[in-house]
């Protein structure tokens, strides 16, 4: 739909409201303008709509867990960890200039939303009555701008529902720095409005800091790589300022304390994994722990028992995710020690499962092992949630596609497929903390061991033994500190939908988005005698070869402007490399 006839679209529901629920986004009445925006409940019901934006919904493909597990503009299908049976063009560096994209549509409508709501806030006596409704509406406003500056960079910034003779709506974008700093200010105000407390899936004002913190540390190290370069250590003015912001605003949601990493002492060094597929509908984990046991999570997108998603165990289980050997390569060996500097620590791969000795925990609780049981909710589910369960498990066979198999987000109690109801972390607890540790390293270049102790609350949550990350460590072992801070942030996010935005951010893209996608070692391993059918590729190292010739242009650091776009309005400027056709 293009940019024009949406607004066109839009303008039809100035005058009427969507009687909206969280669950049902559909319009269930229409009420004159007299009516619908003298109501303080009116305006509540108005914002209800805007927590079916999350990060998590593919626009494109019109999914649940889009971008974070599924292809989307975020996700790790689109980086250097993970591959598909298909090639990805974004991940391989081809895609091409698209006739329309329904993300960028799709967020000018619900930006137009946003507006809409905050204008006739501004007409509205009782201000203390329609004082969440009007921060919700800036935090999704600022949500959804943010979604525009990493996919397009500059955009057409829009405060305001506009008449379709409005000469702004076509007008030149605005630079991608008044975007941003627009995004800080509506959610500092939001911040300043929400509550601290607010039922599950619902905004609180430390939502806002923790989306401020991701907004600045993206934007601040931006423009510190981009225009210093990937090696800096140097600053400029614009990045420090964003950087502060961002260090400010995550210490905002640690200070306060209502926040934890997920943890329990039944579920032990599986905790991360049980974290990710939580459900209320039945017993769902050894522990009988359901979503309120969960206070890691900042802001959800909602999925109950009953809500029909993607089908993500199967969209996720074993060889349906093709985890490269990169990303294996990434996990810590339990001395603290990435794997070509563990020593006897590191047991190699010659086994099917060597490489799963002695390492980082959060390895097993992502990826299964050869000949590991597992269950699904395919006719192989946990029953008893005890050994019992064991009579009745599948065995992971690892022999197929990258040799990596996937166990994140998959559920292991009974339910129909497309109806997991687990919740999808938009902002959890353990971004922040990584937030606040990269803030403060990239603003001076160091960090001191107390300021490291957030971290490493991450990075030990399953692995108590492991130790801590220090400036004696990393210099002790010959580490770099960047490295090993963006090293806790890769593995902890993982599929999760950062990674691409991460390199681009770093302008360290050019050099990781150009490696070939591999999967095991199969020349000289256990591989290589029991894994008759495999037929790709090896590399001189013998590795499977998943994907290779891929390149990297400085100009997929952004994405193209739809070419519809670029017919209806004259002043649209293509991004960088990308012409105009």
């Amino acid at each position: 739909m293009k940019n024009k006839y949406c607004m066109r679209g839009l303008s039809l529901v100035a005058s009427c409201l969507l009687m909206i629920s969280c669950l049902d986004l559909d319009p269930k009445a229409q009420m004159g303008d007299n009516l619908v925006w003298n109501k303080a409940d009116n305006f509540q019901l108005f914002a209800n709509q805007f927590y079916s934006w999350s990060r998590d919904f593919s626009l494109s493909a019109d999914k649940n867990y889009g971008n974070g597990v599924y292809d989307g503009p975020h996700s790790d299908y689109r980086s250097d960890l993970v591959a598909a049976a298909s090639v990805n063009t974004y991940s391989q560096g081809t895609n091409v200039i698209p006739s329309e994209d329904a993300n960028y549509t799709a967020l000018y409508k619900q930006i137009y939303y946003t507006n809409l709501l905050l204008n006739h806030a501004e007409s509205f006596e009782d201000k203390a009555a329609i004082a969440i409704p009007v921060a919700e509406a800036k935090f999704f406003r600022a949500y959804c701008y943010f979604e525009l500056v990493q996919i397009w960079g500059d955009a057409i910034l829009l405060t305001e529902p506009l008449d379709l003779d409005s000469e702004k709506l076509y007008a030149k974008q605005n630079d991608r720095g008044e975007v941003v700093d627009q995004i800080i200010i509506d959610l500092k105000e939001a911040a300043e409005s929400l509550p601290e407390t607010a039922d599950m899936g619902r905004l609180t004002k430390y939502a806002a800091y923790a989306m401020l913190s991701r907004v600045a540390l993206y934007e601040g190290t931006w423009q510190k790589f981009h225009t210093n370069g990937a090696d800096t250590n140097e600053n400029t003015e614009r990045s420090s300022e964003l950087l502060t912001i961002a260090k400010d605003a995550a210490y905002n949601v640690i200070k306060d304390n209502k926040y934890e990493l997920f943890y329990n002492e039944v579920l032990g060094n599986q905790s991360y994994r049980y974290m990710f597929i939580l459900e209320d509908a039945a017993q769902c984990n050894p522990a009988n722990l359901n979503k309120s046991s969960n206070k890691e999570y900042i802001f959800v997108h909602r999925h109950r028992d009953g809500d029909k998603n993607i089908d993500i165990t199967h969209a996720m289980l074993a060889n349906a995710c093709y985890i490269t050997r990169k990303m294996a390569n990434m996990y810590l060996c339990s001395n603290g020690l990435p794997i070509e500097k563990a020593g006897d620590t590191f047991k190699g791969y010659s086994g099917a499962a060597t490489e799963f000795i002695n390492r980082d925990n959060r390895m097993n609780n992502t990826l299964i092992q050869h000949e590991q049981l597992y269950w699904n909710n395919d006719g192989t589910w946990r029953t008893t949630w005890t050994d019992e369960d064991e009579k009745n498990a599948l065995k992971m066979n690892v022999r197929s596609n990258s040799g990596y198999q996937n166990y994140k987000w998959c559920v292991e109690r009974q339910v129909p497929d497309w109806y997991e109801s687990i919740d999808y972390p938009v902002i959890r607890y353990a971004e922040v903390l990584l937030n606040y540790t990269e803030a403060i390293y990239e603003l001076s270049g160091n960090i001191a061991n107390d300021e490291l102790v957030y971290l490493n609350k991450v990075r030990k949550r399953i692995n108590p033994t492991m130790p801590d990350l220090t400036n004696e460590f990393v210099a002790k072992n010959g580490l770099s500190m960047r490295e090993e801070i963006r090293r806790e942030r890769t593995v902890e996010l993982f599929l999760e939908g950062f990674r691409i935005d991460d390199l681009k951010r770093w302008a360290t893209a050019p050099a990781e988005m150009v490696q070939p996608q591999l999967g095991i070692q199969f020349t000289g391993t256990w591989f290589e005698s029991n894994w008759n059918n495999q037929s790709r590729k090896l590399n001189e190292d013998g590795c499977i070869i998943l994907y290779d010739d891929r390149v990297w242009d400085n100009k997929l650091y952004l994405y193209p402007l739809p070419s519809d776009q670029l017919q209806l309005n004259p002043q649209f400027k293509q991004n960088p490399g990308w012409g105009n056709n």
